[in-house]
């Protein structure tokens, strides 16, 4: 239990400033000798508290804009739970095929497009499509699979909605924290989160995040830019790394 509140705590911080807490929590989790279905619940549960926190902490530093934040995290809550519910309606091998070469196409946005900036730019999507249409993109698959959510939420808002990276990151959490939340609702009324270590780890990832979110407000995109760039290189080859991965199957590696 120490060693998982620990590793929730490293995964807090990781995801209040660039996401892929779950690289860290899920292996754990099996190691500890739960299930997977155990594990993804318990942490999706860890991972909310841990997103939670983070929007705590940058709305007390004036970084989220509730008038245009709240439609995007409703947006996103109820696709979480959606993609939750319609788990089972889409191939995971299709899942796994698709998302490193995104994640990877990311880390390239992130590591070379000038777009990523500190200051806001004009949008390029209004905040009403945005709110119906992207944001419950990503929330249904933060439900539905979830690996590299937090990436996509946030080049979908710097390329956007024009937001500075520190801003943006800001607002990340928050809709990362409302599609956990809808999708976590399911594996709550599923029984599999196995509440002792879920909780124990809740404690952990919310410090974490509070210490994390405190870097990226000191650190700005010199912090943020290459942990994203690194974090979505690193879910794209975890993914890869299974051998029943049909880009793997496919080429005969």
């Amino acid at each position: 239990m120490v060693a998982l509140f620990a590793v929730a705590a490293l995964a807090g911080a990781l995801d209040a400033i660039a996401g892929g807490g779950g690289l860290v929590t899920l292996p754990a989790l099996l190691l500890a000798g739960l299930s997977p279905v155990q594990a993804l619940g318990t942490s999706k549960l860890q991972s909310t508290f841990g997103s939670l926190s983070a929007t705590a902490a940058f709305a007390r530093r004036g970084m989220i804009d509730w008038k245009t934040a709240w439609p995007v995290a409703l947006g996103a809550g109820i696709a979480g739970l959606c993609g939750a519910l319609c788990a089972s309606l889409l191939s995971p091998e299709l899942l796994r095929a698709i998302v490193p070469v995104m994640l990877i196409t990311i880390a390239l946005y992130f590591g070379f497009s000038r777009a990523l900036k500190s200051e806001d730019v004009a949008p390029r999507l209004a905040l009403i499509p945005f709110a119906c249409f992207v944001a419950p993109l990503v929330g249904f698959y933060d439900g539905i699979f979830g690996p590299g959510a937090g990436a996509f939420y946030m080049v979908a808002i710097v390329t956007l909605l024009g937001y500075g990276v520190l801003k943006a990151t800001a607002h990340t959490k928050l809709a990362n924290a409302a599609s956990n939340l809808g999708s976590l609702a399911l594996f709550i009324l599923k029984g599999v989160v196995v509440w002792p270590i879920g909780l124990t780890m809740a404690v952990g990832a919310f410090l974490g995040a509070q210490i994390g979110s405190r870097l990226a407000v000191r650190f700005g995109p010199k912090l943020i830019r290459p942990l994203l760039v690194t974090i979505s290189c690193a879910m794209a080859i975890k993914l890869l790394a299974d051998p029943t991965n049909p880009i793997r199957q496919a080429i005969g590696f």
